[in-house]
């Protein structure tokens, strides 16, 4: 990632204390994302280290006068902050620069980008609860699965999470970071999952329960609004993004000026049950007539393509991309987006419905203003929610994103 796009100004999750379970940070108006400008004395050290974290994390090993430069921090404050990275075991020195001039070479400092690992869970999938144990760099060196429990019972979604996690914390040798948890539902900032009906969720304190049973800093968030960060992250997406996560269900998370967006009843994003068309359409699970999801959905989508001739699979695919497209274009008018990412089975997704969803974008917003907006499959692929809930531990523990 270039020093430009480290530079797209946000907001990110507010840091996670290990000594107990977090207050109200996921997602909130934390510190700066990305920042290289320094601050109000009072909050300077914080947002400094971060700032130096943040340099590191993107750029890749450099001098302390590298990094002077690049933070506009004076060599003494840099001095001081990377001793006390390299005390905590963040940041490591890497020997020296080759020679290239007179003078000593110079010696570089870097992230120690495997001195620690993130457990992160994905707990959306239609058959298994998913965990995995990664890297700072988001890559996975061990997985773990367990499978969804079969009633709607939540004890036992709680349980089957907890056996998960356990086993993965076993799974590693290394300092584990931190815990990040993508679920689906609606789940308040503080990790309390207020309605999941696929797990059989409702005010769960899920959060606190990890963080009581584990003794490791824990977040906890939407699946999607994970997906998302794992997209703005490792996969190059603007600041200003709807990914689209379709599956067992249909949602999404949403980035404004590089803002994860919650909204007033933490349910921004929830977009499949949304009402498209006026033409009636398939029963939903929510007991609404036409829903986004009961078009889109995974198991709504196989099935139709199954009972019909193969010859008609592109027209089913286009019709539900033109739902879709209807579904996004006020949300693409009001937020002004550049980019909507699709993340699913890409035999689905990608091809005549992602074609249809662009045509019916352009057709129903601004030509001036928006015929420029890109759909596209995430490259993530099954593992963004992991890797989503890495970044918000990368956030929350460390400021960088």
């Amino acid at each position: 990632m270039t020093a430009s796009e480290v530079q797209r100004g946000s907001s990110t999750l507010e840091s996670a204390q290990p000594t107990g379970p977090s207050n109200g940070h996921t997602f909130g108006p934390g510190r700066t994302l990305r920042s290289r400008v320094k601050v109000l004395p009072e909050h300077a050290r914080g947002h400094n280290r971060a700032l130096v974290l943040q340099t590191l994390y993107h750029d890749g090993a450099m001098s302390r006068a590298d990094l002077a430069r690049e933070t506009g921090l004076t060599r003494v404050t840099i001095s001081d902050l990377v001793a006390e990275l390299i005390s905590d075991g963040i940041v490591i020195e890497k020997g020296v620069r080759e020679a290239s001039g007179p003078g000593k070479p110079a010696t570089l400092v870097d992230m120690d980008r495997d001195g620690h690992h993130i457990i992160g869970l994905d707990l959306s999938g239609p058959d298994a609860l998913l965990g995995a144990v990664l890297t700072l760099d988001g890559d996975i060196v061990a997985r773990r699965e367990v499978p969804r429990p079969v009633d709607l019972d939540g004890d036992a979604a709680i349980a089957a999470v907890l056996e998960l996690a356990r086993g993965l914390v076993a799974a590693t040798t290394s300092p584990i970071l931190g815990v990040g948890v993508g679920t689906p539902g609606v789940v308040a900032p503080n990790g309390m999952v207020l309605r999941a009906p696929n797990l059989g969720w409702t005010d769960v304190p899920l959060e606190r329960l990890l963080h009581d049973q584990l003794r490791l800093p824990v977040i906890v968030a939407n699946d999607a609004n994970a997906a998302v960060l794992a997209e703005y992250t490792f996969g190059g997406a603007p600041g200003d993004t709807v990914l689209i996560k379709v599956g067992r269900g249909v949602g999404s998370g949403v980035l404004s000026s590089g803002q994860p967006m919650l909204g007033s009843h933490y349910a921004a994003g929830e977009i499949g049950h949304v009402t498209v068309g006026t033409d009636g359409g398939p029963d939903c699970v929510c007991g609404k007539v036409g829903c986004l999801e009961a078009w889109l959905s995974v198991p709504a989508l196989t099935a139709r393509l199954a009972a019909a001739p193969a010859a008609d699979a592109d027209g089913i695919l286009r019709d539900a991309g033109e739902r879709l497209g209807i579904a996004l274009a006020p949300v693409v008018g009001v937020l002004d987006l550049s980019e909507i990412v699709l993340s699913g089975p890409p035999e689905l997704l990608d091809g005549p419905l992602a074609t249809a969803t662009v045509e019916t974008l352009r057709a129903r917003t601004l030509k001036k203003f928006h015929d420029s907006v890109r759909v596209r499959m995430t490259e993530q692929g099954q593992d963004i929610v992991l890797r989503g809930a890495a970044v918000m531990v990368l956030s929350g523990q460390l400021g960088v994103s």
